[in-house]
């Protein structure tokens, strides 16, 4: 399925509907009074966030949402019918913004939450309201309210509380089949995957934890290399990360790229570096790899940093990385900041 989190929209709220000169006209009842209607209000506009939505796909193939316009009001005082509102299914974690101004309108994180994007038009008064004591007969009436135009840009970042980060090829889609039900595409060549994807990671005790694989972050991501800053957004959501390196390839620096990448991190949001990381070695199963593993633990040793051994494809040490995951998720004993103080040692 294609995967859509940036779309650029218009809405029009709906015209209300003109008031209404009419008289009452009855036999044997002469000199009747006015008795024209109200008109009735145009249909407005709103964004209403849906569990049930995971991109903004359906969005991306009509430009221009239109609530329909008030009815105009009718004698015998019957007053126009209302419009009914326009609704637009937007998914969780919806940012709503005003394209000129770039201002945010909404961010619509609470399934059904609503933001009214465009009011309807009120409709007109009939001549029945204008009577007065010197004014018995009035032929005048109200012009029903014009609605609301605006073009807003909609952008969505992933509700997940645990985002798998790590360079092409690290392993990150192959973890998330593991350990959740989504069925990533997998390969052995870079940029294989090329939108997140999320998973619903079932615990034994029945709780759940919403996953995200973040694809395409490399050197330069925050600036537009590679899949650019496009998903780097997608993990400000998160309250953990788990950050995957890949020790399996000899021609790879691969605490470089640890440290590249958490660079990458606090250049798009410096909040990003303080979020809690979870640091996993992955492809132990390879002989390279298990050459490398120590070396590489008495490097973090040395920061104070647990590091857990995995292989992705053989179920290796993912029990105990989900055991870990599912107490830095669900406990605050975290001390945010602390991927923060040893990055900055390093540099």
């Amino acid at each position: 399925m294609k995967f859509i989190d940036e779309v650029k929209i218009e809405v029009r709220s709906g015209k209300g509907g003109n008031g209404c000169v009419s008289f009452r006209r009855e036999k044997y009842i002469p000199r009747g009074g006015p008795n024209g209607g109200d008109g009735g209000k145009g249909g407005g506009v709103i964004l209403e966030a849906s569990g049930a939505l995971q991109n903004l796909l359906n969005l991306s193939y009509r430009k221009l949402f239109r609530a329909k316009n008030g009815q105009p009001g009718l004698g015998k005082g019957k007053h126009g019918k209302d419009a009914p509102d326009l609704i637009i299914p937007v998914p969780l974690g919806t940012i709503v913004r005003d394209d000129p101004t770039k201002e945010i309108l909404a961010d619509l994180i609470i399934d059904q939450a609503r933001y009214v994007a465009a009011r309807g038009g009120r409709g007109g008064r009939g001549n029945a309201r204008f009577t007065t004591s010197t004014i018995q007969a009035p032929r005048i009436y109200e012009k029903g309210k014009e609605g609301e135009e605006r073009i807003l840009k909609l952008e969505l970042k992933l509700l997940a509380q645990v985002g798998i980060i790590g360079f092409p090829n690290a392993g990150k889609s192959t973890l998330i089949s593991k350990i959740s039900a989504a069925r990533p595409k997998i390969d052995d060549y870079p940029f294989t995957t090329l939108t997140p994807n999320l998973g619903v990671i079932e615990l034994k005790n029945y709780r759940t934890i919403i996953a995200a694989d973040i694809p395409g972050i490399i050197e330069g991501a925050h600036r537009g290399a590679g899949l650019g800053d496009r998903f780097l957004r997608h993990v400000e959501r998160t309250n953990l990360l788990i950050h995957i390196l890949d020790i399996s390839n000899p021609d790879i620096d691969s605490l470089k790229n640890y440290y590249s990448l958490n660079e990458e991190l606090e250049l798009f949001n410096p909040k990003l570096i303080d979020r809690p990381q979870i640091i996993v070695i992955n492809k132990v199963d390879l002989p390279h790899a298990r050459l490398k593993l120590p070396e590489i633990k008495k490097h973090f040793d040395r920061l104070n940093l647990n590091i857990y051994p995995i292989s992705s494809l053989t179920g290796e040490g993912i029990e105990d990385l989900m055991n870990e995951v599912e107490r830095k998720v669900f406990s605050d004993e975290n001390k945010k900041g602390q991927i923060n103080n040893y990055f900055r040692q390093r540099h």
